[in-house]
């Protein structure tokens, strides 16, 4: 990738700082709002890599008292969206076209959402770009796994 990312660029700046990572993940909350939700806690952002904290709290809770599959599936879209901007070559663009997910257990414990992409795709012909994504429960079960589906194009020239 020849130019780093607005959001990769970020993410250095800030994490060198002291509380960098809450600052960070403040900030990104801020440009998608609705990720504000969830209470993402960036743990780490590379380019093909995304990991995230979403907090067990009692407004994502639902009827049982663990996080509601959509809290966790906006983490999930947070970790990707996170990927995406870090990765996508600056002459391409992105935009999720789907998401499948399984939920084999339940989110009883805060979850760490991790999002990652083969570097391949982001370079090939194919504007379908797939992304593996996961949610894990503090004792190492996974309580969501699936994939984001996105469509990479040119960007339009001007």
């Amino acid at each position: 990738m020849a130019d780093m990312s607005q959001v990769l660029t970020l993410w250095k700046k800030t994490t060198a700082l002291p509380l960098g990572k809450q600052l960070f993940s403040f900030a990104f909350s801020q440009k998608a709002p609705y990720f504000a939700t969830v209470r993402p806690r960036f743990v780490e952002l590379r380019p093909n890599y995304a990991e995230l904290v979403v907090p067990k709290r009692r407004a994502v809770h639902n009827h049982i008292k663990t996080l509601h599959v959509i809290a966790l599936c906006n983490g999930l879209e947070a970790a990707m969206g996170a990927l995406a901007e870090s990765t996508c070559p600056p002459d391409k663009r992105w935009i999720p076209k789907g998401m499948e997910v399984a939920y084999p257990a339940k989110a009883s414990s805060d979850i760490t959402c991790i999002a990652e992409t083969d570097p391949a795709a982001w370079t090939s012909d194919n504007p379908d770009v797939r992304v593996s994504v996961k949610g894990v429960r503090d004792d190492g079960t996974v309580v969501i796994e699936g994939e984001i589906r996105l469509w990479v194009t040119p960007k339009p020239q001007r």
